[in-house]
């Protein structure tokens, strides 16, 4: 009876999951220690032998028990090195805890012969309540009656697991935190064969699905795996093997079996060591709606800033918001056709970015339209985002001897009317300044309708917004309704007796200006796109390259104001996705990398707390095409000295 209650007191009753049956749906169960839900999966691991008898005699209710598997390259195990090894377990991991040193196994990496002397030991045992403390069978042990020699069927790296009482299984421990937000669509876990397997865990309340994340401590970076263990969600346009894919559309979602495949993009992050934890909310199939009013199928995000009701932009809505709320995911992939990463950046104050089209293969993902998609990846610093960019894009040249020697400032965007606040401009001013000191320069002031209209190519149209009008519009509408609407509605045609899927209202215009316009409207706007382009990079343009810097300047505007957008607002019915011309659509037609940095956070009354509140500020950092490495090189160094600074999760950039 005492064995048995050391083991149940940190232990809660075992919750099977709430969806079982189907083949890519994870069967496991949910369980509590020291009131944190933990979610043990249906998949052994590794297999542990000469588990004593005694321990399922003496539980006959409780089949799987907690477990922590830790090393040592010592030839003698001291109580010193046992406290070590658990403050250090503690400090690195949110998943290990106390409660999973209910049952320890000891493994030697060094090259001597081990010794383990219990008798020093016995008293740190007793402490940390572990009731079964077993060792692999190389070690010599001179205290028998308080160790049990076991063995493991495959080598684990250290951390917490859950061992079967009965089997001998090992389980790995995922953490199941809330996703408050809204901001997954479809929690995941790996199938431990290359896929992965819906979840949807049993929680209480009703404040959102449960995110089981794995053990911090499973994963180590090496040369070949320089992202092992970071936390990583994916915006629901990219295919990954086992899952189905929504894009934000219910039909879309049932019609389509779970995929054999997961894409280049997304495959390469895992390959370097990123773990996947899930699916995350988009603007249906990546175009253009705002919440409240045009999400029908799917709620919208929440952006957890400021008092929680602002918009989190479009169209990487749950990517962006889940990276501004928790702490525990590190990094989130979205992608960005118009402004689909660089919107969240902005609204949720992080890292985001837009890198040169063509940065890495978009197969096995939702189009919006081939040409203009690119996809970037959210982190709340600067180093984060680097890190992962830089071996992530292998198509770009890493080094350089320097910095680009012009930082070009559109100052019609840094004007008071552009910017809305004092607060604000302050803070902007004082990033400008700091960068200009960074790398060593005078700002520059720049007019691009000027510089266009005075260089602009002999043939091209007088007025550079009327050229591009209806270009982005075009060129997104016809190509998503030919390469995704047409063969959707057929499908689902052919599925449900000739009925069309439901499309929420944004898409649905989008799709019948596609309809409208066709091919021959789709070519025109190419064209149109193509000469901004060859511009842009030319001497006269902005865009020009360096031997030296990679660009031969930067290119800076304010991408957020700290200004409200509330997600109660009715606005009216969606529009056409015209643009003209705005900085922000540079990079959508030079195909340039675009980033967006967090500056600060300015002060505003909200009108839903009835408190004051703060929202971010952002700039947006544009370089020559192909230079995202010297980008995500200059912000790591930047972060370094100061310039910019990592952001926290919740409500505030700063708290």
């Amino acid at each position: 009876m005492a064995t048995r209650m050391a083991l149940l007191g940190a232990f809660a009753v075992f919750d099977l999951l709430a969806s079982v049956g189907a083949d890519h749906l994870a069967h496991g169960r949910v369980t509590v220690l020291d009131g944190i839900s933990y979610y043990v999966g249906d998949i052994p691991v590794a297999h542990l032998s000469n588990v004593p008898s005694s321990a399922s005699t003496a539980l006959p209710d409780v089949d799987v028990v907690p477990m922590t598997a830790m090393s040592s390259n010592s030839s003698t195990f001291a109580a010193d090195e046992y406290d070590a090894i658990i403050a250090d377990y503690l400090e690195r991991d949110d998943v290990f805890s106390t409660p999973f040193l209910n049952a320890v196994y000891l493994s030697y990496t060094g090259a001597a012969s081990p010794v383990l002397d219990i008798i020093p030991i016995i008293s740190k045992i007793r402490e940390k309540h572990t009731t079964l403390f077993m060792v692999e069978s190389s070690y010599t042990v001179n205290a028998t009656q308080s160790v049990v020699k076991a063995s493991l069927s495959d080598d684990l790296p250290d951390g917490p697991y859950f061992v079967s009482t009965k089997t001998g299984n090992v389980f790995k421990a995922h953490r199941v935190y809330l996703d408050t937000q809204y901001a997954f669509l479809e929690p995941a876990v790996s199938d431990e064969e290359g896929g992965y397997r819906a979840l949807s865990v049993t929680t209480e309340g009703i404040l959102g699905r449960g995110i089981a994340v794995p053990s911090r401590l499973y994963y180590t970076t090496t040369p070949e795996k320089p992202l092992a263990g970071l936390r990583m969600g994916v915006k629901d346009i990219f295919h990954v093997k086992g899952l189905r894919t929504s894009g934000g559309n219910r039909a879309y979602y049932s019609l389509y079996e779970p995929r054999n495949t997961t894409g280049t993009a997304i495959q390469r992050l895992i390959d370097l060591g990123a773990v996947f934890v899930g699916k995350m909310g988009t603007v249906q199939f990546a175009n253009g709606d705002r919440p409240t009013a045009d999400w029908v199928d799917f709620h919208c995000p929440f952006n957890p800033r400021g008092d929680g009701y602002q918009d989190p932009s479009g169209s990487s809505s749950g990517p962006g918001a889940g990276i501004g709320a928790y702490d525990w995911l590190d990094i989130a992939i979205g992608s960005d056709t118009g402004g689909s990463m660089r919107g969240p950046a902005g609204a949720q104050g992080i890292f985001g970015n837009r890198p040169s089209t063509g940065a890495i293969d978009l197969d096995e993902v939702i189009p919006l339209c081939s040409g203009l998609d690119t996809t970037g990846v959210f982190a709340r610093s600067a180093r984060t985002w680097s890190d992962v960019v830089s071996v992530w894009y292998q198509e770009f040249q890493p080094e350089y001897s320097s910095y680009p020697k012009k930082l070009l400032y559109p100052s019609a965007s840094f004007g008071e009317d552009a910017v809305g606040s004092p607060e604000a401009s302050a803070l902007i001013e004082g990033f400008v300044s700091r960068f200009a000191e960074f790398l060593g320069v005078t700002r520059t002031a720049v007019d691009v309708m000027a510089a266009w209209n005075s260089t602009r190519p002999a043939d091209a149209p007088i007025s550079l917004i009327d050229m591009l009008q209806y270009t982005y519009g075009t060129l997104i509408s016809v190509y998503q309704w030919l390469h995704l609407g047409v063969p959707f509605f057929r499908d689902y045609a052919a599925k449900h007796d000739g009925r069309n899927p439901y499309i929420n209202p944004g898409p649905l215009l989008r799709w019948e200006i596609g309809q409208d316009r066709g091919q021959a409207g789709w070519d025109e706007a190419w064209t149109n796109k193509t000469i901004f382009k060859d511009w842009w990079d030319s001497s006269s343009g902005f865009g020009a390259h360096s031997n030296d810097s990679c660009s031969e300047s930067i290119y800076i505007y304010p991408n957020s104001v700290g200004a409200t957008n509330y997600r109660d607002q009715y606005l009216g019915p969606p529009t056409a996705p015209f643009w003209g011309f705005s900085n922000s659509n540079i990079a959508v037609f030079a195909g340039v990398p675009d980033l967006v940095v967090p500056i600060g956070e300015v002060p505003y009354n909200s009108t839903k707390s009835g408190k004051t509140e703060y929202l971010p500020v952002t700039m947006s950092i544009v370089a020559a095409r192909g230079c995202d490495l010297m980008v995500a090189s200059m912000v790591r160094e930047m972060e370094a000295q100061g310039v910019l600074s990592p952001v926290a999760a919740g409500t505030m950039l700063f708290p």
